[in-house]
């Protein structure tokens, strides 16, 4: 079975109702993203990254899955897909993909502040201060702040080394070490990019472009991989 490895960003989730940072210039409520984002946010003021993941959860208990979150989904039908995200939701999870690693952690998951080996499934939405693990520290976001390392990058890693179809769906690759990836991929393999805002990626091979939103150009990678791309064939080059 061929094996296809999709990174995904915000811009797909962006498309079932969730806003990112670079919507509202790096801001929320006023704050800088490193204010409710990273380490030191949370050693100044715990309250307030709570409350800023507390309603990220509220939003995302609403949003559900796009077109582009669900063909994706339906490739696993014919391919071995193992889908590898940026965004912290669980909207591929929710359209069916089985097989998804969240390189930036989970929006609905916790995990101790001692022990990052204790992590948990949040139940409902709401997280707070008080909320503490078994051995009794408080209770953090299960997400990679800036400045914290990526602890699934590895595993990323070498499933895209596996892939023999590499697809980008709605992200700049601008933020690293995610959109290093790109650089693990064969040469040879063909690697389709899915974004209205293409990124420049000059210089690599076998490059299919869909310049549109992820609800209708993924749709259009699936149906051009049933047809190119089946099982076994050679691998071309193009722009669409």
């Amino acid at each position: 079975m061929k094996k296809i490895v999709v990174l995904t960003g915000a811009g797909i989730s962006a498309e079932s109702g969730l806003r990112t940072f670079r919507d509202a210039g790096g801001l929320w409520e006023g704050h800088d993203v490193r204010d409710v984002a990273s380490p030191e946010g949370w050693q100044k003021d715990p309250g307030l990254v709570l409350d800023f993941y507390n309603q990220r959860r509220k939003q995302a208990l609403s949003a559900k899955p796009n077109p582009g979150h669900l063909a994706l989904a339906g490739l696993q039908d014919e391919y071995d897909v193992t889908i590898i995200t940026q965004n912290v939701d669980t909207l591929h999870e929710q359209a069916g993909s089985r097989h998804v690693i969240h390189l930036h952690g989970e929006l609905f998951k916790v995990r101790s502040t001692i022990d990052p080996h204790l992590v948990y499934d949040l139940e409902g939405w709401e997280l707070k201060l008080g909320d503490t693990c078994e051995k009794g520290s408080q209770l953090r976001p299960h997400i990679v702040w800036f400045g914290e390392s990526v602890p699934l990058m590895e595993q990323a890693v070498a499933e895209t080394l596996e892939a023999d179809l590499f697809m980008v769906v709605g992200t700049s690759l601008m933020v690293y070490p995610a959109a290093g990836l790109l650089h693990y991929v064969d040469r040879s393999v063909p690697k389709f990019i899915v974004d209205p805002n293409l990124p420049d990626i000059a210089g690599s091979d076998n490059l299919f472009l869909y310049e549109e939103p992820a609800s209708t150009g993924v749709q259009k990678v699936a149906g051009f991989l049933r047809q190119h791309y089946p099982a076994s064939n050679g691998r071309g080059n193009g722009t669409v």
